[in-house]
């Protein structure tokens, strides 16, 4: 039995994946998308959207991302459940192996894989994750305006979670588990100039607490002497950076330090001619769903011309 060449893989299925599966489809390249570990990516876990163009009255995240599934279908995207196991991106078409099992060949590849944000590890994030609890300040801080919130983490993008808060808060907290803080110069005078944000040095986080209905309303912090503190505050924001999902692929893609994924100036072409990067996965500024959506029409388009120059 041939094994089954795609003209058109795509890894991913958050905004970036579904986005390029619409335009590869209207394009006919008969795009194949696999979901991965967590279909509809990390938007599914969010629960109001207010920010993405086209929804006046705002979308829950499950619900955007079912209908961003529907339009990538109507066009004629083949969305399969599966997670990629394996890759081998050394010559064209591009073997990749599904679950372990089944092998598929590409003569592109879309990698929008995501990346996952980094938490705490305690059991009462994830009671609260949606209620209080984010890791996107842009996102869902519009919902804390006029109330007091709390940021974990003491580099550049605490310090920028933190600011933007502050425009927003009542009161802004930084917890930060150090007497000093690794952002950059520029970043911690921003933040030590700015009023309403208070830092708590030396402080780790025992416990975020609250109410099945109404949400967060505190956190208990640990300083290093021992000593507890409860802070009131009904939004609680993790900013100690993201993991992006390219493990797979790094055998073949450049990618910076902290793992995202290169791409060539302006474009989602990657270093592999026929790979092409879309979304947080190589996004390590934005973390938005419209700019991930941006990011993979762009990567199909470059898919496309890919093809009909290398037919």
């Amino acid at each position: 039995m041939n094994p089954e060449v795609i003209k058109c893989l795509i890894i991913g299925s958050g905004p970036a994946g579904y986005t390029a599966a619409i335009y590869a489809a209207r394009a006919n390249l008969n795009p194949v998308l696999y979901e991965g570990i967590q279909p509809g990516g990390q938007l599914t876990t969010t629960t109001e959207i207010d920010n993405f163009p086209g929804y006046p009255k705002g979308v829950t995240g499950p619900e955007m991302m079912e209908h961003l599934k529907e339009q990538a279908q109507r066009f004629g995207t083949d969305v399969r459940f599966g997670i990629i196991s394996k890759a081998d991106l050394s010559k064209r078409p591009f073997k990749v192996v599904v679950d372990d099992e089944k092998e598929i060949f590409a003569e592109t590849i879309i990698i929008s894989t995501g990346a996952t944000a980094k938490y705490l590890g305690m059991e009462s994030e994830e009671t609260f994750r949606g209620q209080g609890v984010s890791a996107c300040a842009t996102c869902d801080g519009f919902f804390y305006r006029g109330k007091d919130v709390a940021v974990v983490g003491g580099g550049d993008t605490a310090c920028e979670e933190a600011s933007y808060l502050a425009g927003l808060c009542k009161k802004v907290y930084m917890i930060v588990r150090r007497d000093v803080l690794r952002a950059s110069k520029a970043m911690q005078d921003r933040v030590m100039n700015t009023p309403n944000i208070e830092i708590l040095w030396n402080y780790n986080t025992k416990e975020i607490v609250g109410t099945p209905v109404g949400g967060v309303n505190g956190a208990i912090l640990v300083h290093k002497d021992g000593s507890e503190k409860r802070i009131d505050v009904h939004g609680f924001f993790l900013a100690i950076g993201h993991h992006p999902n390219s493990e797979l692929f790094r055998e073949w893609i450049n990618t910076n330090e902290e793992g995202y994924i290169l791409t060539e100036g302006k474009s989602s072409k990657t270093n592999v001619p026929g790979v092409f990067a879309a979304g947080d996965v190589q996004d390590p500024h934005y973390r938005q769903a419209v700019t991930a959506a941006g990011s993979g029409c762009m990567a199909a388009i470059d898919a496309e011309r890919f093809l009909s120059d290398n037919k």
